[in-house]
C-alpha cells in the first residue's frame, strides 16, 4: 500500500528534478492566451506527472519552487498568489497518487478518467478560488481581472495537465513490467 505523505529518498531526487524541469518549462515553453499575464503553461503536464508518481509533497514542492524561482528569474519578484495556487494545484493531484498504479505498469482507460477528472478539480480550486482570492486580499488586484484570469488558468492549466501529464503517465507505466508478467523458466 502506497502511504500518501512518505517522502523517501527517490521522492527528494524526483523534486528536484521535478522543479528544475518544472520552472524551465514555466519559463520556455508556454503559449500566450490573448488574457494579460495568463499563458498556457506546458509545466503543469510535468508538476501533474511528478504529482501523479511521487504524492502531494514531492507534487506541491514541484510546482511551487519551480513557480518561484521562474518568477524571480524572469520578473525580479514572486507574484506569491500564483505561486501558492500553483503548489495547491499539483499538491491537489498529487493525493490521487494511491489510487494510480502507474509504477506497476498500469494506467488503463479508467485510470486515466480519475486521474482528469481529480487534475480538472484540483486545477478548478486552484485558480477559480485560491488565486484570485489572494490576488484580491494581498495584491489588492481588481475582482473582474482576477476572476478571468482565474478562470482562463483553470481551462489551460488542465488542459496542459490533462493532455501532457496523460501521455507522461501513459508512456511511463508502459516502461514497467507489470505485476506478475514475468515468468521464470524451468
Amino acid at each position: 500500500m502506497k502511504k500518501l505523505f512518505e517522502f523517501k529518498t527517490k521522492t527528494i531526487v524526483a523534486t528536484g528534478l521535478g522543479a528544475a524541469l518544472f520552472m524551465l518549462m514555466f519559463m520556455y515553453i508556454k503559449i500566450p492566451t490573448g488574457i494579460p499575464e495568463t499563458e498556457i503553461q506546458t509545466a503543469y503536464g510535468v508538476g501533474a506527472f511528478f504529482a501523479a508518481l511521487f504524492g502531494p509533497i514531492a507534487g506541491g514542492l514541484i510546482a511551487f519552487i519551480g513557480h518561484a524561482l521562474a518568477d524571480s528569474l524572469q520578473y525580479g519578484s514572486v507574484w506569491w498568489s500564483w505561486v501558492v495556487a500553483s503548489g495547491v494545484t499539483c499538491f491537489g493531484i498529487g493525493l490521487i497518487y494511491p489510487k494510480l498504479r502507474v509504477e506497476e505498469g498500469e494506467f488503463s482507460m479508467k485510470d486515466m478518467i480519475i486521474y482528469n477528472v481529480w487534475q480538472v478539480i484540483c486545477n478548478a480550486f486552484a485558480w477559480i478560488l485560491v488565486a484570485p482570492i489572494l490576488d484580491i486580499v494581498v495584491y489588492s488586484e481588481p475582482t473582474n481581472l482576477v476572476f478571468t484570469q482565474g478562470a482562463v488558468a483553470t481551462v489551460w492549466n488542465s488542459i496542459a495537465a490533462g493532455v501532457i501529464g496523460t501521455l507522461l503517465l501513459m508512456i511511463y507505466a508502459k516502461t514497467r513490467s507489470k505485476k506478475g508478467s514475468l515468468m521464470k523458466e524451468d
